[in-house]
């Protein structure tokens, strides 16, 4: 199972703030989470490749933006991730730093996919960055990653319980359960990317 745009990414480049990013030009959706969220498997079975985005046996190394080009207008983007459970100061300035600038100003964004472990969906820090983008009108999708983890009942248990939490308090999130080792949810994640990309089969 592969899509034919996602399959095609390739790397870019890495940028340290949005101004050595590539121009700001044609759509590009970017993915976020917490560093032990899964998001480098993530972007890997979203693009049937096995090391597009390296797997990190530490999580939380990846401190640079670091872009994928899907074809000559669309790209995907992976964030820094933003720290583990614990908010603090330092670490909420830290993340907000590498993400805000890319988050608020670049104009190529069309929308965020946040990944959460679907054994712990919607901690404070994952709020904080529901809060950030409902106030910037950003669309966003959540990913509960990691879906194999449960057995089906509480899986969707814990999936219809977070829908319902986002429809009452960010009526611009939707979500869905995630496999990447299972690759199960990859319909679905495709789905989104092709409405926000503006990118149709032909």
């Amino acid at each position: 199972m592969q899509h034919p745009l996602y399959q095609k990414a390739r790397f870019m480049t890495s940028a340290p703030t949005i101004r050595q990013a590539p121009p700001d030009e044609g759509w590009e959706v970017a993915f976020a989470g917490r560093s032990n969220a899964g998001k480098s498997s993530a972007l890997n079975a979203i693009t049937s490749q096995k090391a597009l985005a390296r797997v990190s046996k530490t999580p939380g190394r990846t401190q640079l933006i670091n872009f994928f080009a899907l074809d000559g207008t669309r790209r995907l983007v992976d964030l820094p991730g933003y720290g583990f459970a614990k908010v603090n100061e330092a670490m909420r300035r830290e993340w907000e730093k590498h993400l805000s600038e890319y988050i608020e100003k670049r104009r190529a964004l069309a929308g965020l996919i946040v990944l959460m472990d679907i054994r712990h969906p919607l901690t404070e820090v994952d709020q904080l960055m529901l809060d950030w983008t409902h106030d910037l009108e950003l669309p966003v999708h959540v990913l509960l990653t990691k879906a194999d983890k449960l057995k089906r009942g509480p899986a969707q248990s814990t999936l219809i319980k977070v829908q319902k939490y986002l429809k009452e308090h960010y009526p611009h999130a939707t979500a869905q359960t995630f496999s990447a080792p299972k690759r199960a949810g990859l319909q679905d994640v495709w789905q989104v990317l092709d409405q926000w990309l503006q990118w149709e089969r032909n």
